[in-house]
């Protein structure tokens, strides 16, 4: 192989590259791309030229990436999948009917999605792109394909509008109530929490925290049981919903089951968060319509649930 590298002269070398990686196979790439085997691979030994460096390391009826075949396989996919959006859009003229948003796993999974037909019914014109991801993601600038809208959850304050606080709720399903000899449910309170498992996402911190809030730390001593913790919000919420112990979750990834009486909430246990989800908005599409329709409709949303768990408080004397 040359050390020496030429400038690229096609992309087509770069599609058969992108096709072999994907399939660990020459001859599979060919039948994608309805080429020869040896037509594919003359494509990819004429950018290895071109590049200056292997891309495959090649054996007897298989091909595996270099390194460096690696790392410009996933740039390359990753292009393509931008160019194939751009050449789609284009094709229909309705990028301004298309809105791309990302949201947390939890949070579009628990929250975003539940409400989605509220606001396709407000504004039906629009095509929705939901992704979920827990890694930030790229915002479209006025230009290319990435999300519109990005809500990313965070500690503290973000240069970001609007800002959606959080609070963490003690939720429980219904069926892990004990019930009396007359056959009454016994409610979850402060004072039985040491009853049931204590469902918490990461650390045990919140749970310590409120405790101490409703100076129930003295009764802490071993008595409770923290056997149990999720990685995610949403996966916390459903193992609530199947039962398996008290949950402190944020209360909005809980909201929709708890609306649906799925989990119930013990209204004057709950804890602020110093955390918030803050909607981000690419690079020059602040005045689009599409962004402040969708602004306006998620702070809409958000105020909804905050008063439904304010009027629960203000119920119970909170």
């Amino acid at each position: 192989m040359k050390t020496e590298s030429t400038p690229l002269r096609s992309l087509s070398g770069l599609i058969d590259f992108e096709a072999a990686a994907r399939w660990s196979s020459i001859k599979l790439a060919a039948y994608e791309l309805h080429k020869t085997p040896g037509a594919v691979s003359q494509q990819i030994k004429q950018l290895e030229m071109s590049l200056g460096f292997a891309l495959f390391t090649r054996q007897t009826r298989q091909i595996k990436l270099t390194d460096k075949g690696q790392e410009l396989a996933l740039t390359v996919r990753g292009l393509l999948e931008v160019l194939h959006g751009k050449v789609a859009a284009l094709r229909g003229g309705d990028e301004e009917w298309v809105l791309r948003i990302s949201a947390t796993h939890s949070f579009a999974t628990k929250w975003l999605v539940p409400r989605l037909h509220r606001f396709t019914k407000l504004q039906p014109k629009y095509d929705l792109h939901v992704e979920s991801s827990d890694q930030l993601t790229p915002l479209a600038s006025s230009t290319d394909q990435a999300c519109d809208i990005a809500i990313h959850y965070s500690r503290g304050a973000l240069d970001a509008a609007p800002r959606l606080a959080e609070q963490w709720v003690v939720v429980y399903s219904p069926a892990v109530l004990p019930y009396t000899p007359s056959k009454q449910a016994v409610p979850v309170s402060i004072d039985t929490l040491d009853k049931f498992p204590l469902l918490y996402e990461g650390t045990t911190e919140n749970w310590l925290l409120l405790l101490k809030k409703y100076k129930a730390v003295a009764t802490l001593k071993g008595k409770h049981n923290f056997s149990r913790a999720f990685s995610h919000s949403g996966t916390l919420v459903q193992a609530a919903v199947a039962a398996q112990g008290v949950a402190l979750a944020p209360y909005s990834i809980a909201h929709e089951d708890i609306v649906r009486g799925n989990l119930r909430v013990i209204p004057e246990l709950f804890l602020p968060s110093p955390y918030a989800y803050h909607l981000r908005v690419g690079a020059g599409k602040h005045a689009l319509q599409k962004v402040g329709h969708f602004s306006a409709w998620m702070q809409q949303e958000w105020q909804g649930m905050a008063a439904t768990h304010e009027g629960m408080a203000l119920a119970h004397g909170v």
